[in-house]
């Protein structure tokens, strides 16, 4: 492993412009600096972003609150996805501009579909036996 590498094997410099990245963002959709009626309208949550190696491109993961009109808010999103770009490349000191893309985090979806899983009987009865 490489110094510079974290144990699942991104650098460290993917994950701090990533979380850069990410802040960006979130401050932007949270004062409300698009003009756009979608967006305006929903509170979206940036849950991670990951960078690319060359870090030309950036997947954004975002849900909304309380996960309401996830396609509307996608669209939106997608819709300004240039002025994004240019605001994010202001901000960060990188030699290109990554390219943007938005696409819904499931990972609360699927965090709550195996919570759910883990409430059957069936499995809670299983796990009871593992206190011995």
């Amino acid at each position: 492993m490489r110094h510079n590498e974290t144990s699942e094997g991104k650098s460290v410099r993917l994950l701090r412009v990533g979380e850069q990245v990410r802040h960006i963002l979130a401050e932007i959709l949270m004062r409300g600096d698009v003009h756009d009626d979608v967006l305006a309208s929903h509170l979206v949550s940036v849950t991670e972003v990951r960078m690319s190696p060359d870090l030309k491109h950036a997947i954004v993961f975002v849900k909304p609150l309380l996960g309401s009109d996830e396609e509307k808010v996608l669209k939106a999103l997608r819709t300004n996805t240039a002025y994004f770009q240019s605001e994010v490349a202001k901000r960060v000191n990188l030699k290109y501009a990554a390219k943007i893309r938005f696409r819904p985090d499931e990972s609360f979806d699927e965090g709550a579909r195996i919570d759910e899983l883990l409430r059957k009987p069936a499995v809670a009865r299983d796990l009871e036996g593992d206190d011995d």
